[in-house]
């Protein structure tokens, strides 16, 4: 209660600068303008030809050189004609234009004894043209105050255009856009799919909408609201969308960054907005995306006192303020939960924290079968092979990969979308387009065939690794040289100690080919190494798989649905310990792949060679080479590896990148790419 009520005192303590702010902009707006009217008025003036100065004025009035002289007291202006020449013609038309060209010069201030001067001077006529004060002021009001009225007008047009408001301060208005109807959105929970714990409680949410009577009957209360937390593409915002579709209430969507303004106090008149409009329309649903743009942490140690932070104390105080029994839900969205106000996500705020995460092999399936059931396919299509070659997409890519597929299609003068074009796709996807311009020398063939060789074989020499699919030295756009394809038989989940390493090992074999063949190294396992430290540096601080270090936490993960940032959490002389022992793991892991190739060069300079040749080879080509060479009987008919093998080899082909994922005390390791990375 005590932070309700000072959420509210903040802000109501903030409208007053709100106002002192725009006030201020007001006066400054118009004290501009005076001084450029004013500006310009003496640009004019001193540019014209007739203008003589003041001082030249009195000057030409003490010799007797004027002709006649009016001196204007409202405006302090004084008109003047000069004597024609002595030895002139009065009837001459020198001497009539003489006459008739009128010059003027503007007194600063009004001079006393002009009168008298005038008086005493040789003049053939002067007149004083006495103050009128309604002229005046009129000449006051066009000179000034009309310049001001117009800048206000336009500033009151710009700032309407910006809040969507009516009247100067519209800009405080919320520009939320409103859903009324399913048709508005298109969209409705049959069309998200692989997120079903996610749908089953937004559907608890529709349905408690629809239906309050049954809840509150046995004392049950609508949450307030709910955040919808996962990696970028998952799908948070679709199912916001699927949420307005089924409800059919009121819908108000916005981003997080649509309540910041460049003026003081916009944000939180635009939360006031938005809210009243939502107690008016209720029930309703109010959907804020991004929210992290306004609910960051709120931190005092610079002040803390600025724009962001006052939407955000006025959301807070909006959101302990309204009746949910009035049936008000507010949804939000992020992927970096970990930045938000914990006053944001206490109970009573957003109640529910529903995670949107990577789809699993089941759930990539249905999103498969969602986005091609606009596409035509043929007999050859296996959306569940595609779905098992790609473990860590998530709901967008998998979009793609359907639209590269019948994009490929078209391109190639099919009518409908074939198993090839999906695998295509994936490739596409994933590592970009062949480079068909990009032709190596003869050396960097023989090199990159060695390497990705030095992978395959290693691979198939281990029996933790992954079977070997595809192995290729075709370059891609996305600077892999060449890859090994490495698919797992089915989704994993964990990875054990023993797997780790054999990775360690595939992922140094490489550089171990390049060493033992060339006698040399190159940048093409820069890659390979990032990875193989990634994951040894994993298994000593996060996975305790260090007989040093032993069950201890070294690094926090942040950033989780991100990049998955890492921090140390140790002392400087640890964390130079954990990086004697992941250089120790690694060097083994070298070590363990350079015996292997060691004792088996006969068989991987006959694959390179092999590879030189083809550019292109399947995982079954890759067997029959090494078994003929190993002197090793092929598999019997009906034998189990015989069946293992035709079901690898009805698979087409496809390529994907390493991808890594650590979710709480469960690794997830996704592993089928090995890469050759371009200098």
């Amino acid at each position: 209660m005590n932070e309700q009520n000072d959420n509210r005192q903040q802000n109501g303590g903030n409208r007053n600068p709100k106002n002192s702010n725009t006030i201020m902009i007001m006066v400054t707006a118009a004290i501009i303008t005076l001084l450029v009217v004013s500006l310009f008025s003496s640009l004019v003036s001193s540019r014209s030809s007739n203008y003589v100065e003041y001082s030249k004025f009195v000057e030409m009035l003490e010799n007797g050189k004027l002709h006649t002289v009016l001196l204007d007291e409202s405006s302090l202006k004084i008109t003047f004609t000069l004597k024609p020449d002595e030895k002139l013609d009065k009837d001459s038309l020198a001497y009539i234009t003489q006459l008739k060209t009128k010059y003027y010069t503007n007194m600063s201030s009004f001079d006393i004894e002009l009168i008298s001067r005038l008086e005493s001077a040789d003049l053939e006529k002067y007149d004083v043209k006495l103050s009128d004060t309604g002229a005046t002021i009129f000449a006051f009001l066009i000179s000034y105050v009309l310049p001001i009225v117009l800048v206000w007008v336009f500033l009151g047009f710009m700032m309407r255009r910006a809040g969507g408001g009516g009247g100067v301060m519209g800009v405080g208005k919320s520009n939320a856009k409103r859903y009324d109807m399913q048709k508005d959105t298109g969209v409705t929970f049959k069309d998200v799919a692989g997120q079903d714990e996610a749908k089953e409680s937004l559907v608890e949410i529709v349905d408690f909408l629809h239906n309050p009577g049954k809840y509150s009957t046995i004392g049950a209360k609508l949450p307030k609201g709910a955040l919808l937390v996962g990696p970028p593409g998952t799908g948070k915002t679709l199912l916001a969308k699927a949420v307005a579709g089924e409800a059919q209430v009121p819908f108000f969507s916005l981003a997080g960054s649509d309540f910041v303004e460049m003026f003081v106090g916009v944000g939180a008149s635009r939360v006031r907005d938005l809210f009243k409009k939502a107690q008016e329309t209720a029930p309703c649903i109010i959907f804020i995306d991004e929210i992290d743009a306004i609910g960051k942490s709120r931190d005092s140690r610079f002040g803390g006192n600025d724009e962001r932070e006052q939407t955000l104390n006025q959301l807070l105080s909006e959101m302990d303020g309204f009746d949910s029994s009035k049936g008000v839900f507010i949804l939000a969205a992020t992927n970096r939960p970990e930045v938000l106000d914990k006053a944001l996500l206490r109970p009573g705020r957003l109640d529910r924290r529903i995670i949107v995460d990577k789809p699993d092999l089941k759930g990539r399936v249905a999103v498969l079968k969602v986005h091609a059931k606009k596409v035509s396919l043929d007999e050859t299509v296996n959306l569940e092979e595609i779905a098992l070659a790609t473990s860590g997409a998530v709901g967008s890519d998998l979009a793609n990969m359907i639209n590269e597929a019948a994009i490929n299609a078209v391109k190639h003068g099919r009518k409908a979308v074939s198993q090839k074009d999906l695998f295509e796709a994936v490739e596409t996807v994933l590592m970009g387009k062949e480079k068909k311009d990009r032709i190596m020398s003869e050396r960097e063939r023989r090199i990159v065939s060695y390497h990705e060789i030095g992978h395959a074989l290693v691979s198939a020499l281990q029996k933790d690794s992954e079977p070997v699919q595809k192995i290729t030295i075709v370059p891609r756009t996305m600077g892999a040289l060449g890859y090994v394809m490495n698919v797992p038989e089915e989704e994993k989940y964990l990875n054990t100690e023993a797997e780790l390493r054999a990775m360690l090992v595939e992922f140094l074999a490489g550089r171990a080919a390049e060493e033992l063949v060339f006698d040399t190294v190159t940048t093409g396992a820069a890659n390979d190494i990032e990875r193989a430290t990634a994951i040894a540096k994993a298994m000593v601080t996060q996975y305790g798989m260090s007989k040093k270090f032993g069950l201890i936490g070294l690094e926090a993960v942040e950033s989780r649905y991100l990049d998955g940032r890492v921090v140390m959490n140790c002392a400087d002389e640890t964390a130079a310990a954990v990086d004697e022992e992941v250089m120790k793991i690694l060097k083994d892991s070298y070590d363990e792949a350079m015996s292997l190739l060691k004792e088996n060069r006969e068989i991987m300079d006959k694959l390179a060679d092999y590879l030189i040749q083809k550019e292109t080879i399947t995982g079954k080509e890759f067997m029959k080479i090494y078994r003929e060479v190993k002197g090793l009987p092929e598999p019997e008919e009906g034998s189990e590896e015989k069946k293992e093998g035709e079901a690898k080899e009805e698979k087409p082909s496809f390529d994907e990148d390493t991808k890594y994922a650590y979710d709480k005390r469960i690794v997830v390791v996704y592993h089928s790419l090995q890469m050759c990375n371009a200098p």
